[in-house]
């Protein structure tokens, strides 16, 4: 935990309520969405507490133990549709065994709790590992495809309350049904979905003081008031219980009795892995955009461990896990926040709200939610990459789409997996032709003039010499090239050099490559030399035992200069 600042409470006084206020809605969104898979009418209420509770949790201890000082965190879009796959399958689960409600919500909240928890361990360990300076490494392909399918699901998701019906969990099912949803459309419930969807669009051209996703959830919820609803006309949240959220363990209406632990365990520990991973790569962006508007600079590995932390409590007393939120950082950083302060007094702001919320909130369409979240959904699509398709490489384009539709299709890690194996395979073919086209030989001296340092070569011995010019690294990648010159040594060579002068980077596969071709020429009769071999080739051609085993301490030199004088003195070339 960095020390904590206090030059700035103002600001981070007024950034903290401000962003408080944004995360307002998005949280109940997020949490109905997250349990939108549940057939039941207490699905929503009890989805809509445990946004709140996460958005909470998470928002004060990642702010207390994190190392990005003007975040703000809560649950999010990815993670919310990674939970929403966790809660609709523990519910699928429990009634294919035929369980009573009370026990299906059982393992709904303990499922959900248990895979919040593992993602807060994982965070942490990930932290303490330091692995979040890997995060840079991902291509913005696999990161466009990931987002943008993400986006679509969202929306997808919300097309069904949006017309005041109740979708189904799968996506192929969603788009089957479809037409259905549409034939059957409540007209109030799609009126008041897209009034507010135009106000959140519309009114930040009057006024971006005030957070349009606020004023369109009030008004809208205030409107709905006058309308004649007897829980047909279109559907609200409901009563949520108001007070200190308790344990999982110690929740109303959770009981313990009867449930498979070593089956919830096992089943929350890869989705909680998921959560890790995607949380991770969701805050750390969004670290980075906090740096950019503030000009600071986060502690990756620290943020891990603050998000760690905050994601183990909020699983804990059943709310969602969530990660780094762009878009209330930059509303908390524009209104003034600076500090871990901000963050902290945006979940206290939370927490008041949470202590008398039910009464406020009850009221408030399903409809408008959804609308809320299209916006956010719509927000989320990267249409800049969409549009630069026909203008970027196949191959990125190609890793764009393939991670776009396995995101939508099948599932989230499958496809950052697969699109990150795809990305490393593309890379590591233009790294290896790059590598390939890089090997020279003397006698490619009409594309490529000698090195500067051969001028001093005696003409008379220069035809009895070969000389390899290596550009790059020589690895796995690239063998094959490299095999491919050093089996056009000519026949009455007795001598050949291999300068390493540009050669930053060898691994395993490169050096046994280069054993098994010095070893033939040397079989050949042929005197094999090496030039200024650099720091990282030196040690692992020394670990590995190449040298001084296949080649001689003797016959390496650290100049050219060096090696021409040796050529000099040899018998052989006289």
């Amino acid at each position: 935990m960095a020390f904590i600042e206090t030059n700035n409470l103002k600001g981070d006084l007024f950034g903290g309520i401000t962003a408080g206020i944004v995360a307002l809605p998005l949280a109940l969104a997020f949490g109905i969405q997250a349990f939108s898979g549940i057939d039941d009418p207490a699905a929503a209420s009890m989805g809509a507490l445990a946004g709140l509770v996460g958005a909470t949790l998470l928002g004060f201890f990642a702010a207390l133990f994190g190392g990005t000082h003007s975040q703000i965190s809560g649950p999010t879009g990815p993670m919310t549709v990674i939970t929403a796959s966790i809660v609709s399958g523990a519910w699928t689960s429990a009634q294919a065994a035929q369980m009573d409600t009370t026990t299906c919500f059982s393992s709904v909240i303990i499922a959900m709790s248990l895979a919040g928890i593992f993602c807060g361990l994982f965070q942490i360990l990930f932290g303490i590992i330091r692995i979040g300076k890997y995060v840079r490494y991902i291509p913005y392909p696999v990161l466009s495809g990931f987002m943008s399918g993400i986006g679509v699901i969202i929306i997808l998701q919300q097309i069904y309350p949006l017309l005041g019906q109740k979708g189904p969990a799968g996506m192929i099912d969603m788009l089957i049904g479809l037409p259905s949803a549409v034939m059957g459309t409540n007209l109030i419930a799609l009126l008041l979905g897209i009034a507010t969807i135009l106000i959140i669009q519309l009114f930040p051209k009057v006024t971006k003081k005030v957070p349009s996703t606020l004023v369109a959830l009030i008004v809208i919820t205030v409107a709905s008031l006058f309308i004649p609803n007897d829980g047909k006309a279109f559907s609200v949240i409901g009563d949520i219980p108001s007070g200190l959220p308790l344990p999982f363990f110690a929740k109303d209406g959770v009981s313990l009795a009867g449930l498979d632990w070593y089956m919830l365990i096992t089943t929350a520990l890869v989705p909680g892995l998921t959560l890790a991973g995607l949380g991770s790569i969701d805050t750390l962006l969004t670290s980075v955009v906090a740096d950019n508007i503030t000009k600071t600079h986060h502690n990756p590995n620290q943020e891990l461990i603050g998000q760690g932390i905050g994601n183990a409590c909020a699983g804990l007393f059943c709310g969602l896990a969530g990660a780094g939120a762009t878009m209330r950082t930059v509303v908390n950083v524009k209104s003034g926040g600076r500090t871990q302060i901000s963050g902290m007094v945006h979940a206290l702001f939370l927490f008041a709200i949470l202590m008398g919320l039910g009464a406020l909130v009850k009221y408030v369409p399903l409809a408008v939610l959804a609308g809320i979240l299209i916006t956010v959904g719509w927000g989320i699509i990267d249409f800049r990459g969409f549009k630069d398709l026909k203008k970027i490489p196949a191959a990125d384009a190609f890793v764009l789409m393939t991670v776009f539709l396995i995101t939508v299709f099948v599932d989230l890690l499958t496809a950052v997996g697969i699109g990150m194996v795809i990305a490393c395979v593309l890379f590591m073919k233009r790294m290896s032709d790059l590598a390939e086209g890089s090997y020279v030989t003397m006698d490619a001296a009409a594309e490529e003039s000698p090195w500067a340092d051969e001028a001093g070569l005696p003409e008379e011995i220069k035809h009895a010499i070969f000389i390899e010019r290596f550009h790059g690294p020589i690895f796995f990648g690239s063998i094959t090239g490299f095999n491919k010159v050093m089996h056009q040594v000519p026949d009455d060579t007795k001598v050949v050099i291999l300068r390493m002068k540009r050669v930053k980077f060898m691994d395993q596969s490169g050096v046994y490559a280069m054993e098994t071709a010095v070893k033939e020429l040397q079989e050949r009769g042929i005197l094999v030399l090496m030039t200024i071999i650099q720091p990282q080739p030196s040690y692992l051609l020394h670990k590995m035992k190449f040298l001084p085993t296949v080649v001689p301490e003797e016959n390496t030199f650290k100049t050219f200069e060096d090696c021409t004088e040796f050529l000099k003195s040899l018998d052989i070339l006289k």
